[in-house]
């Protein structure tokens, strides 16, 4: 583990080399090729850039991930519905191959609450307050699916953006404040340009 680019004693990146094995990679493969058909479906001719069909790419045969974005939660709040008060486990989890897709990125997302376990302990323990409160509303509410939802969520984040086979646009999150990681964990073949 290497920590780079001090600003005022600040840490402002990390660079963690092999943190993602080949074995690792291939359990991501796998998760992706089960989120294939949500991925598919994420991707539209009109959409904001997010999901605009002009940013993904056809994966070649050998790599072949299905081009889309979707997010994973436990729980999502479903916008332009009557009730707004309860979330939901989101469409993306909901199928029959559910249980599977969450063992499938069970580790990655062990590594990534790790990683933020050493990077942002406060977060980290914030992360797992929030999800332990969560499991209690669940039950408590009878939320449909989100007490076995939880049971195999794997990470801290309550939120997990799956990406695939996207150009993306040089951005900035403008509202994402200082404090908090963004953990982006690439793989693959990663083109840097300008």
């Amino acid at each position: 583990m290497n920590r780079g680019m001090y600003n005022c004693n600040t840490i402002i990146t990390w660079y963690l080399p092999d943190t993602l094995t080949k074995t690792t990679q291939k359990e991501i493969r796998a998760a992706t090729d089960l989120l294939g058909p949500s991925l598919e479906k994420s991707v539209k001719a009109d959409g904001n850039w997010r999901y605009n069909q002009e940013w993904f790419k056809q994966g070649s045969e050998n790599v072949g991930s299905t081009p889309g974005c979707i997010n994973l939660s436990p729980a999502w709040f479903q916008q332009g519905h009557k009730n707004l008060s309860d979330p939901e486990v989101p469409a993306s989890l909901k199928g029959p191959s559910s249980e599977n897709i969450l063992k499938a990125i069970a580790r990655p997302a062990a590594i990534t609450s790790a990683a933020l376990r050493v990077m942002h302990p406060q977060q980290y323990f914030s992360g797992l307050r929030a999800l332990s409160h969560l499991g209690d509303k669940a039950v408590s509410k009878e939320l449909p699916q989100m007490p076995e939802t939880l049971q195999y969520w794997a990470s801290v984040f309550n939120t997990l953006s799956i990406i695939s086979n996207r150009e993306t646009p040089n951005h900035r999150d403008h509202l994402l404040i200082p404090e908090c990681f963004n953990i982006s964990p690439p793989w693959g073949t990663i083109l840097m340009l300008g």
